[in-house]
């Protein structure tokens, strides 16, 4: 038997919470991750490297019995190289290697849709400006192939002017041109699929973007669970996925992005009554039967961090005061900074959006000292 059950590549808010979930199983687990004071080494023992450091790669898959990750950044030819250098099997790690390659490049991970057959904004590389012009035609959206998230890497382009004036970013490569989708509102579904290719999902969720970051999640009164369930497919995917849609004015829906992982959009499932995405996370890995999601209508606002934010237990105390049955998640970072992830309210049932912003109001006037 190795020291611990599952090791988590990441040590961010993703993985502290899924390592609550494991812990509640009796699962002991492991965290690598470049800051010594990660969310996720406050709850259980961690490993202070590089996620793409070899010898701290190989000593997780060596330390853990099964190993996942937090998010789709790091190498998957790393991970790859490090469980092999570790005498590990393929089925140790989930999601898979080949699965993280397809998805760490943004470009792959369109023409792994296309292929498919699966609505998506078509993509090319960008390298030539006439080429993105002609087949991508204005407005179009420029990205970095790898890495970005929350708007990082993304620019909206709405002439040649603005196309040369980010020609600093694109020239060198590493970055897609993309068709301009004008959605009528975002979507998200987390689909989850074990390794014998049964699948199920998490109900469709409105997002509301704020700043290109997500600001509130609620049920979005419609199902996009079937394409959802195709993406994931579609990169031979499994254990547990984000996945980003578009809504169109139609009805219909185009895939944005995958992530092969727990997702803030999935956050609301920690107290709606049912297995939350966590729960589901670690069955996955660990190679267990997987629950029925079935739980009550709820709505999630993120805490992102406030100028001149203070105290964040006044904000809790004040949010617990407003609202009956709010529910405050904290992720224990050490800095708070402007626009940075800080922890969510979940709410549950009737009037659920109204409530979590009343909430998230009350939070913010009292961790700023305005209230």
């Amino acid at each position: 038997m190795r020291d611990y059950d599952i090791g988590f590549l990441g040590g961010g808010q993703l993985a502290r919470m899924s390592i609550q979930a494991a812990q509640r199983m009796g699962l002991r687990c492991l965290s690598l991750d470049p800051d010594p004071d990660s969310p996720a080494s406050q709850v259980a023992d961690a490993i202070t490297g590089a996620l793409e450091d070899p010898d701290r790669l190989v000593e997780v898959f060596t330390m853990c019995d099964r190993v996942t990750l937090e998010n789709e950044f790091i190498s998957a030819t790393a991970i790859r190289e490090a469980r092999v250098r570790a005498g590990r099997h393929a089925s140790d790690l989930t999601p898979s290697s080949e699965t993280l390659g397809i998805i760490n490049d943004k470009l792959r991970q369109r023409k792994a849709l296309d292929r498919a057959g699966i609505p998506a904004p078509k993509a090319i590389e960008l390298s030539d400006p006439a080429r993105a012009l002609t087949e991508i035609l204005l407005p179009m959206v420029i990205k970095s192939r790898f890495g970005g998230y929350d708007g990082k890497g993304t620019r909206t382009i709405r002439s040649m002017q603005e196309l040369e004036a980010s020609r600093s970013l694109w020239e060198s490569g590493g970055w897609l041109a993309e068709e301009y989708v004008p959605f009528s509102r975002e979507l998200a579904v987390m689909v989850y699929r074990d390794a014998f290719g049964r699948s199920g999902t998490f109900p469709t969720m409105e997002t509301v973007q704020t700043d290109h970051v997500c600001d509130l999640v609620f049920p979005a009164g419609v199902d996009a669970s079937e394409i959802a369930v195709q993406a994931v497919e579609a990169v031979e995917g499994h254990g547990l996925f984000g996945v980003e849609l578009f809504e169109l004015a139609d009805g219909t829906f185009q895939v944005n992005e995958i992530a092969p992982r727990p997702h803030n959009t999935g956050h609301y499932s920690l107290d709606w009554g049912s297995v939350s995405q966590f729960e589901q996370h670690v069955r996955l890995v660990m190679g267990w039967e997987c629950a029925r999601p079935n739980g009550q209508a709820a709505c999630m606002a993120n805490l992102l961090g406030q100028p001149g934010a203070t105290n964040h237990r006044k904000g809790v105390e004040a949010a617990l005061r407003a609202v009956d049955g709010a529910h405050v998640h904290w992720y224990g970072k050490a800095e708070s900074r402007p626009g940075r992830k800080m922890g969510h309210i979940n709410v549950v049932g009737a009037d659920c959006v109204e409530r979590a912003k009343l909430a998230r109001t009350a939070f913010y006037r009292a961790w700023t000292g305005q209230a």
